[in-house]
């Protein structure tokens, strides 16, 4: 049989096992990366192992792109402006063979090498932020445990986001990433997978001679999008799905005239331009620059997307108008949302199909994930930007507007008012496209990410898009990768419950079900808290490395990770350790629960507000820390550089977890889920997820407190003055008076005013000083069951047990059922 005609099995025959890990290590090593095993070093060793295992999933990857083209189903194309998939090492030997880590363990202790340390070479890929890029990365996973056809699409950004630091006044400084630094030895590079890129120019509508007008997008400037591969595992799944990713290259690179001529910034200007495109994630769009930059991004990565998918669909012989039975477009969030105009496009202008059938081709093929009711976090651009940049673009904009508000008109006829609101140009605001109704028109679905958050969208944001289409509204919950979370954070604790119930809860996280009396267990709960106790020693030298701070492992361990954002309300958690801080200070006999506060999160660089939050916190972290008055009873830690290798070990060790945000503002959240899964008990609002995880896991193991999304809107609606709470809480009023007079901030008493006017300024839309009181009675009840330690760990086992719902595989099956319309293929 010739390589060129090989089956799926010999494509398949394995390569790496846990009988040959030692052998094939050191192939690797000498053949491959040239180095004498005598003097190799971890990031030797570490290449050569990542290189031996991309091969092994490399063949399983050809070999479930034969399936899928063999059977002809449909796929899903997913497209994310964010993937947060942390370290791939790990992660890939326990998809490959449930032996194979222990194995790898064994193999590289036999040459001296540690796994841990060999793991820690690999760098976070830089291609996300928070929330939305670990959902991606979720899903992603559990469309290839699941077996489902797949592709996740993005970009290849150079340098991240940003890599966090903390200067000596506490505040957030951005410096490059260096994720790509070294060579990336999971990423393919695909030269086949290149497409134009076009921006700018002018578009010309012409009669083809047969009474058809037909447009031409003329004169544009032209880049590449040049493919990048990650292969993606799914767990003791013979499938591995593909994640792609877009670099920026231009034509002519170099330009030799120019540059003999002395030119030189000219000879290269054209690729430093295009390789802006996949420089840095979210750039910040403060600047005009900006904002051009960042609305290029999206239609770079789109527009190479869709050439991309309907590359690989016409080449496995389909026809276009086929396109709904092969493939369901997935966008997460409303950056892809060009990606509606732009398949629009190809199909009229590059397929020669008529409008009407690109429409509705179009309509059936696209799905739309809400996962924000912020009017900031909403997106719109400038007609302006259209203009100069996609012409075309807007032209099919305001023709997909004429006719989307003339079906508005013959179903509410007269109510101008209504296709004002529903319009996809904003006519009030410097005329400006809104990208989520744009999304909503042009997909066939439209969800939200948790109950609440689905129903609040229907009743706000999409009031009137719901009213027009109410069944294309519907919920598909959040969940996470019990392989990331559990198997591959908490090893110690996916053993346990293993030992119970087998590996199968691996893919299948509600199997969970069956523990659910393990919390009146004495010897589980003793092994729980044993786990427990080992993970927060764990984390403890972990803050000790990174930030010099000694922390107890026996004191409460209260956790909040996450972006900083004031909707997110690190700063009603702060205001409680000041005050706790008081109360300590003012009666040091009195007998207190010990507690480590723990923040860890990015500001975006434009964000000044979340950027003072940072620097308050690490200011009062330092005033807490120095104060011998209550050492051993209150600490403060702010870890910087936040990413999934940093969460793997937070979450294991966390005690409490602070899901705090304004009621009605948080989508949903998954870092409860995980920080639930791994036994954190919740303190927070009845916002998002949490309401969910309150019904699985009971009331009664969840510290709920404030206002209620409706209670909020009541609250602004007859007009909130804060001025009126502080007056009337003593306590509250001396944390801001602290804070206000640079009590924390001695070298500069004015550093936190802007905080605390902001908390303070009538009609501060997140509520911090609203909820204060209802958080520190909260606060104390989780102190009060903290005090009585086998009780806690009952609460803790028991949200442990019941989180098996908020599984990303049950999502995905949901997605596959309600929205996507597809099956596995096995």
């Amino acid at each position: 049989m010739s390589a060129l005609n090989a089956d799926s099995t010999t494509l398949t025959g394995r390569v790496l096992h846990p009988g040959n890990v030692r052998e094939v290590l050191l192939d690797r090593l000498v053949r491959l990366l040239g180095r004498d095993p005598e003097t190799a070093g971890p990031r030797d060793i570490y290449e050569a192992l990542a290189n031996a295992v991309r091969e092994e999933l490399a063949a399983r990857r050809v070999a479930t792109e034969r399936r899928v083209a063999r059977a002809r189903v449909k796929r899903v194309c997913y497209l994310s402006v964010e993937f947060l998939p942390g370290r791939a090492l790990v992660n890939a030997l326990a998809a490959l063979d449930a032996e194979l880590v222990e194995a790898t363990r064994v193999a590289l202790r036999d040459l001296g090498f540690d796994l841990e340390q060999v793991a820690a070479e690999e760098h976070d890929p830089g291609l996300g932020n928070g929330g939305l890029g670990r959902l991606a990365a979720c899903f992603l996973d559990s469309l290839a445990t699941l077996q489902y056809p797949a592709i996740g699409y993005g970009i290849r950004y150079d340098y991240g986001i940003f890599t966090q630091v903390i200067g000596p006044d506490g505040s957030q400084r951005e410096v490059a990433s260096r994720w790509l630094r070294l060579r990336d030895p999971w990423e393919m590079p695909r030269a086949q997978a290149h497409y134009e890129v076009h921006f700018g120019g002018r578009f010309l509508s012409e009669n083809d001679g047969r009474g058809r007008t037909r447009h031409r997008w003329v004169d544009t400037r032209r880049l590449l999008a040049v493919g990048f591969d990650h292969l993606v595992p799914g767990n003791r799944s013979p499938t591995v799905n593909n994640l792609r990713l877009w670099s920026g290259r231009a034509i002519e690179p170099f330009h030799v005239r120019d540059f003999n001529a002395g030119r030189y910034d000219a000879a290269v200007a054209e690729q430093v331009t295009a390789k802006n495109l996949s420089r840095v994630l979210y750039p910040d769009d403060s600047t005009p620059q900006g904002k051009e930059l960042r609305f290029s991004q999206q239609y770079f990565f789109v527009s190479a997307s869709l050439q991309d998918l309907l590359a690989t669909l016409l080449a496995e012989g389909r026809a276009l108008v086929e396109l709904p039975d092969a493939v369901a477009i997935q966008l997460n969030d409303t950056h892809p949302a060009l990606a509606i105009v732009e398949l629009m496009r190809l199909l009229i202008d590059v397929h020669d199909l008529e409008w009407p059938q690109a429409l509705d081709i179009t309509r059936r093929v696209f799905g739309y994930t809400n996962h924000t009711l912020l009017p900031e976090a909403l997106e719109t651009w400038p007609v302006e930007l259209f203009e100069r940049l996609l012409p075309r673009h807007l032209h099919i904009i305001y023709q997909l507007n004429r006719g989307f508000l003339d079906e508005v008109s013959s179903r509410f006829p007269g109510d101008f008012e209504r296709r004002r609101r529903m319009s996809i140009i904003d006519e009030e605001q410097g005329r400006r496209v809104r990208m989520a109704h744009l999304a909503a028109v042009g997909s066939r679905r439209v969800n939200g990410v948790a109950r609440l958050h689905s129903e609040l969208m229907r009743e706000t944001i999409f009031a009137d898009f719901a009213a027009l289409w109410p069944a294309r509204f519907t919920n598909v919950t959040n969940g996470i990768s019990v392989r990331r979370w559990l198997k591959e954070s908490n090893p110690g604790l996916g053993a346990l419950l293993s030992s119970r119930l087998g590996h199968a809860r691996e893919n299948d996280l509600e199997e969970l079900e069956r523990l659910r009396f393990a919390a009146d267990d004495l010897g589980f709960r003793r092994q729980f808290a044993t786990i427990k106790h080992a993970n927060k020693v764990r984390l403890a030298a972990t803050i000790l490395e990174r930030t010099g701070i000694e922390v107890p492992a026996a004191s409460l361990f209260d956790v909040q990770v996450k972006r900083i954002h004031e909707y997110k309300r690190q700063m009603l958690n702060l205001l409680h350790v000041v005050s706790r801080y008081n109360r300590i200070r003012q009666d040091p006999a009195a007998e207190v629960v010990p507690r480590t506060v723990i923040f860890a999160g990015k500001a975006a660089p434009g964000y000044r507000m979340a950027k003072a939050v940072i620097r308050l916190i690490n200011n009062v972290a330092r005033v807490v820390n120095a104060d011998a008055a209550v050492a051993g009873r209150l600490k403060v830690v702010f870890l910087p550089d936040y990413d999934v290798s940093l969460a793997q070990r937070i979450m294991p060790a966390a005690d409490l977890s602070e899901q705090i945000s304004t009621a009605g503002m948080e989508a949903s959240g998954t870092g409860n889920m995980k920080l639930a899964l791994n036994g954190a008990l919740t303190i927070g609002t009845l916002d998002g997820a949490n309401i969910e995880i309150r019904e699985h896991v009971g009331a009664e193991h969840m510290f709920a407190f404030g206002l209620t999304a409706a209670e909020a809107g009541a609250c602004r609606a007859r007009g909130y003055v804060p001025a009126e709470i502080v007056r009337a809480d003593a306590e509250l009023a001396q944390a801001l008076e602290m804070l206000d007079d640079g009590y924390f901030t001695p070298d500069n008493a004015e550093d936190a005013g802007s905080v605390v006017d902001r908390l303070t300024s009538d009609g501060e839309p997140f509520l911090v000083l609203a909820d204060f009181r209802a958080y520190v009675e909260a606060q104390a009840r989780a102190d009060a069951l903290y005090a009585r330690p086998d009780d806690w760990t009952r609460a803790a086992v028991t949200n442990c047990v019941n989180m098996g719902y908020f599984s990303s595989d049950r999502s995905i099956r949901e997605y596959a059922e309600q929205i996507w319309n597809i099956r596995p293929v096995i």
